[in-house]
């Protein structure tokens, strides 16, 4: 094949990238108003809808465990996209009829939704972008670009839907997010056949095997028992929250699991180590990063000043935010990275991480100054809180296109795929932990909440509540940094930075 040809890319990749960006426009258009649907629509109060929050989003990272499993065993990418697809469809329909019925029976179709969703995204998120490489003959040179490409779609979905489903009533704006997910799906089925076809002509994403009655059952019993996790507390009246007894168990579950491996040698054995204690400070990172659709939103409603010319801009357009300043920066920051590389001053991927994290800080910093002596009933500016999403995009630029290129160089063959499950289970950690923060958020939808208290730590006002912020992420990206030459050591790679896209 000429270097002319091998120059450009194949239909299929813009085909994935149009899926691609319709499955993230009904996710994060969903989310972009979702905290702010159960608050206002079904009279949640804001602790109990930042824990559902957390809860839904952890969840959503883990389910691709499930997916993946069955994509590998039976059903292959195209079949579980479609799956996927059509799940999560359903799922923002029920979030539809949830909307319409209100605080009179649309807690349980919520539920519903939330199941549907999530059980759906294991399908779909893990196989959409695996086949994104399959397009290509192995090891080809065009592979990275190609996921950038795919990226932008991502952001470009990200980016959109918040300002879509956020301009108009609740249940039309989860009507539009299940419609957008419809587009993506029904492209995806009348196009696979001609589009995913492999540059050496083979057909890519077939099933592998018809699925066994076990393997059925594992996808009910997943439904049910997610559905049944989401109910508990409204089902026994109880305060139990079992799904972080879930999520955070398992987190200590997999490194006795792994290091019990009595195959692995001394060197694997650090390289998991260094994983592992990523992987921790990886949840301080997210679990402040995704307050956007949490606690923040709730103060980009309530304490932020949003008129514009006399229009009233929907506090969910902040989340537009995010994924405008991704496509703006990733390239600059690509070449930052590639001019301190040739100077061979490039950070460490450790110490890119503890960047990435003293950013997160930096960006509450701006946040705290703005809302220090604020009243319950005044309003700050705007750019107060669109300059904390910047500060922060730079940060995610610092530290996310690091974690699965880091996995996949640092994880023995045999263990990878079971290290990758560790890499999501770390970010289903921080999106619970998130959730248990934004919880800490004082005040209320008329202004009637009490203070919180996070390990001693009394939270009076939004001040003090940002301050939390700082203090956790700045104190985990000054140990990460102290610890990075010591993490460098036992990664035993030489210093060369790849740089991977970002995985939303």
């Amino acid at each position: 094949m000429s270097e002319t040809v091998k120059s450009g890319h194949p239909k299929g990749l813009y085909f994935l990238f149009f899926t691609e960006m319709w499955e993230r426009f009904s996710y994060y258009g969903m989310r972009a108003i979702f905290i702010l649907f159960m608050t206002k629509v079904l009279l949640m109060k804001d602790a109990d809808a930042s824990e559902i929050y957390g809860s839904y989003t952890g969840l959503v990272y883990l389910t691709p465990l499930l997916g993946g499993y069955l994509c590998d065993k039976f059903l292959g990418n195209r079949r579980s996209i479609v799956i996927g697809g059509l799940l999560m469809a359903i799922g923002q329909f029920f979030m539809f009829f949830s909307a319409s019925a209100g605080a009179n029976g649309g807690v349980s179709l919520m539920w519903m939704g939330l199941t549907a969703i999530i059980i759906g995204n294991g399908f779909f998120k893990p196989n959409i972008s695996t086949m994104v490489g399959q397009l290509y003959p192995a090891n080809d040179r065009r592979i990275d670009s190609a996921f950038t490409i795919f990226y932008m779609g991502i952001n470009l979905g990200a980016f959109f839907s918040p300002l879509v489903c956020g301009s108009m009533d609740f249940k039309w704006g989860f009507l539009a997010a299940g419609i957008g997910m419809l587009i993506g799906l029904v492209a995806f089925v009348l196009g696979q056949k001609k589009y995913l076809i492999s540059e050496e002509g083979k057909h890519i994403g077939l099933p592998v095997k018809k699925l066994d009655a076990k393997s059925i059952g594992m996808i009910i019993g997943s439904i049910a028992i997610i559905f049944f996790m989401l109910n508990f507390k409204q089902m026994f009246k109880s305060e139990v929250d079992i799904i972080s007894y879930f999520i955070y168990g398992a987190m200590v579950l997999m490194p006795i699991l792994i290091f019990s491996d009595k195959s692995l040698s001394k060197i694997e054995t650090q390289r998991i180590t260094v994983i592992f204690i990523l992987a921790f400070f990886v949840i301080f990172f997210w679990g402040a990063f995704e307050q956007a659709g949490a606690s923040l939103t709730l103060f980009a409603d309530r304490q932020t000043e949003r008129t514009l010319f006399g229009w009233e801009m929907p506090a969910s357009y902040f989340q537009s935010v995010n994924p405008l300043a991704v496509i703006a920066l990733a390239p600059i920051m690509t070449i930052v990275w590639g001019f301190l590389y040739a100077r061979k001053l490039e950070p460490s991927s450790p110490k890119k991480m503890a960047i990435g994290l003293g950013l997160v800080a930096m960006g509450y910093v701006v946040i705290a100054i703005a809302v220090k002596g604020l009243g319950m009933g005044d309003k700050v500016s705007m750019w107060w809180l669109i300059g904390l999403y910047v500060i922060h995009t730079i940060g995610e630029l610092c530290l996310s296109p690091i974690g699965l290129s880091m996995v996949s160089k640092l994880a023995p063959l045999r263990l990878s795929s079971l290290m990758m499950g560790t890499w999501f289970l770390a970010n289903a950690a921080a999106n619970k932990f998130a959730g248990t923060l934004s919880a800490l958020i004082p005040g209320g939808e008329d202004g009637s909440g009490g203070a919180t208290s996070f390990l001693g730590f009394q939270i009076t006002n939004l001040y003090e509540f940002f301050i939390l912020f700082i203090i956790m992420s700045g104190a985990a990206a000054a140990i990460l940094f102290v610890l990075s030459s010591w993490l460098e050591k036992r990664m035993h790679n030489d210093h060369v930075e790849a740089q991977p896209e970002l995985d939303r």
